[in-house]
């Protein structure tokens, strides 16, 4: 997002910091030491999003889910704050909300675009709040169908055109056979809008494979230890991990933007002079033979006469003595 061609790498906190700002001060440092675009929390207000008897996610049943939204969110001070340590850390900070009153709280805070989680794609009243911002959105699918999805694009479409489309599968952790980079491909093609992925598996080989077919933008959990408590820490990249895929993603849009010439080959002359084959006698030749295919071979190195003219030098006659194991050469042999 930041320049043409370069793919927007997102890592996502979640509630990795587990309700403590500290923890978060400090996840926001290790994604920019990551070298991470953008770095995502989640604004939760348990009042406005859930019912106290709303059931937790079979992957994490360690509290009752509006304790826990409770407990581990922030208030507005607290997230200007963090945003403000994001810009002193030269990363972009960013948190996606879960309610109405979370948009409010974010546009308070000052965020400068907005992603829609997927389990709010068909809380079309949140994306038309988040529309009316006019800054850019990027829309999860995870547990999305086309026609919720289409509704979705078509809210937020209403109100600008600064939608990218993400792909993702609702599944913690996400197997290989889920990602669903055929379905980010549809995206592209059903909406003519940026595409993107959010990623649940455990490698980086979903990103990387993403951002080969043009993703623009790539998401992907982090936390400082996969052992952590709560929800997400187990299903995210630590530091390391994160570090590497980032790397990837660079090196990826590198191949991706650099074009190779073959139509000049001399930055490979010398490879060429070494690697490459030249004719040469098989045996000793006097002067005036009609050249044979049996007194023909081809042998490093590559600066005599080419291997590939070699059928071009039967018959012809050499005018000197050749001797065997020798790169033969035209002051060899009669025009």
């Amino acid at each position: 997002m930041n320049q043409k061609n370069h793919v927007c790498i997102i890592a996502e906190v979640g509630s990795v910091h587990d309700g403590s700002f500290g923890n978060a001060q400090k996840l926001i440092e290790v994604a920019a030491q990551c070298e991470a675009d953008v770095v995502k929390f989640q604004t939760h207000i348990a009042s406005a999003e859930t019912l106290h008897d709303a059931p937790m996610p079979s992957y994490f049943k360690g509290e009752p889910r509006y304790e826990y939204f409770e407990r581990t969110a922030f208030n507005t001070e607290q997230l200007k704050a963090l945003k403000a340590h994001a810009q002193e850390t030269n990363i972009e900070f960013l948190s996606s909300p879960f309610s109405i009153e979370a948009v409010e709280v974010l546009e308070e805070v000052g965020v400068s675009q907005y992603k829609i989680p997927s389990g709010e794609v068909t809380n079309l009243p949140l994306l038309d709040a988040v529309g009316k911002t006019g800054k850019p959105i990027l829309l999860s699918s995870g547990m999305s169908s086309w026609q919720e999805l289409d509704d979705a694009v078509n809210t937020c479409l209403k109100h600008h055109q600064k939608l990218t489309v993400m792909q993702c599968t609702s599944e913690y952790p996400c197997a290989y056979e889920n990602v669903g980079l055929n379905v980010m491909l549809e995206m592209k093609e059903r909406y003519k809008l940026p595409v993107g992925l959010s990623d649940h598996t455990l490698t980086p080989y979903a990103c990387l494979a993403a951002a080969t077919l043009g993703a623009t933008v790539i998401e992907k959990h982090l936390t400082f230890s996969k052992l952590m408590y709560g929800s997400d820490a187990r299903h995210s990249m630590e530091p390391d991990e994160f570090t590497n895929l980032v790397e990837g993603i660079r090196a990826v849009e590198t191949m991706l933007g650099s074009r190779v010439d073959k139509t000049d080959v001399a930055a490979f002359s010398e490879m060429k002079s070494i690697f490459e084959k030249s004719v040469v006698s098989l045996a000793n030749i006097p002067p005036g033979t009609v050249l044979t295919e049996s007194m023909l071979g081809c042998k490093k190195p590559g600066t005599g006469i080419p291997a590939r003219d070699l059928p071009n030098m039967i018959g012809r006659k050499t005018k000197r003595d050749i001797l065997k194991d020798q790169l033969i050469s035209e002051d060899d042999l009669d025009a």
